[in-house]
């Protein structure tokens, strides 16, 4: 092992860093790492997106959200986050993905902590590599999953998925002025990628298995979309499925049968399923349906001692059951159980 921490945090979205302030807060040195940058899944927004909730809401740590609007932006949050991540001086490794999880045999002694505090006894080392390719062994007594939404795409399993042309996510839609774009599903990520590229000029059409656009879809958006599909500016193919991609094209097939329709831009708008590898690794049980791990929703700890969730990965299959706002406790209850065993 390189380094002896007290909690691990694996995933640098908000409610990993509210679960890193909450070990902080109580005095245990913490540590958190992702495969991305702070916050990756708030930077994999389109560009342009607002927060559903308000600022206040999606606070962490008791710093305040202060914004001139009713509702934060992408820009204002990755600023908010990058600013308590500073009050804090967490440490957070970016760009290092964890690769493995295992347990460590009773009795392993840990060194002093700098400035004379000793660590918690560590049961599990985590191995990471950085993106230098350089490998890191860190141990700790306990773990923190909190790998959020991004985790693994819902792939459609279609021939041609994987073109280059096809994209799982959506940014912004400068790039697709004037050409004829596909965009498959009705949600709200759908929705707003499709009205973002409209307005940039593009040629837009949604592909959803739905009779009609999802019933979450935000109030406040959904005159708009409803609109453009009503006057045609937006093009719509509703009960039907994509059956194949070619790299001008996409096969659709509805009530009518197949039709062929025109794209040099495809995006997946078909969500994602929680990255479980390491609650698989070693063996927490995950529910085949929900997709939900074992865990106690009072303290969110795992059947394993010394490993936690926070965040959306406690909601499985079903991501609108957790968000920033119920997920950002999880660190306040996993410390307080852990402190709770230590009595």
């Amino acid at each position: 092992m390189d380094e002896v921490v007290d909690v691990a945090v694996v995933g640098a979205g908000p409610c990993g860093l509210a679960a890193a302030i909450a070990a902080q807060r109580a005095g245990l040195r913490a540590v958190v790492l992702d495969r991305g940058c702070l916050v990756n899944g708030i930077a994999s927004y389109p560009t342009y997106m607002s927060f559903f909730s308000t600022a206040e809401r999606i606070s962490i740590g008791g710093v305040p959200f202060i914004v001139a609007t009713d509702k934060p932006t992408r820009r204002d949050a990755l600023a908010y986050y990058r600013g308590v991540a500073d009050v804090y001086d967490l440490d957070v490794r970016q760009y290092e993905r964890v690769e493995t999880l295992q347990s460590l045999p009773a009795g392993v002694e840990a060194p002093s902590a700098p400035g004379g505090a000793s660590h918690r006894a560590p049961r599990w080392l985590l191995r990471s590599v950085q993106r230098t390719g350089g490998v890191r062994q860190v141990a700790t007594h306990a773990v923190v999953i909190a790998t959020g939404y991004f985790g693994r795409p819902n792939r459609l399993g279609v021939p041609g998925e994987s073109l280059p042309h096809v994209q799982h996510g959506y940014v912004e839609g400068h790039s697709a002025w004037r050409e004829p774009v596909v965009i498959v599903g009705g949600a709200n990520s759908a929705v707003d990628a499709a009205l973002d590229m409209y307005r940039a000029g593009a040629r837009v059409t949604m592909v959803h298995f739905g009779d009609t656009l999802d019933s979450n879809v935000k109030p406040w958006v959904r005159p708009d979309i409803e609109a453009r599909l009503r006057e045609g500016t937006i093009g719509a193919r509703f009960g039907a499925r994509v059956v194949a991609i070619e790299p001008d094209a996409v096969v659709v097939r509805g009530p009518q049968g197949d039709e062929r329709l025109p794209a040099t831009q495809v995006y997946t708008m078909t969500g994602y399923l929680p990255e479980t590898g390491l609650l698989e690794q070693i063996g927490v049980p995950i529910d085949p349906d929900s997709g939900i791990p074992a865990h106690d929703p009072l303290t969110m700890a795992t059947p394993f001692p010394g490993v936690y969730l926070a965040g959306v990965i406690a909601s499985g299959n079903q991501a609108n059951r957790i968000f920033i706002e119920n997920g950002r406790d999880h660190g306040d209850a996993i410390v307080a159980h852990l402190q709770s065993s230590w009595r």
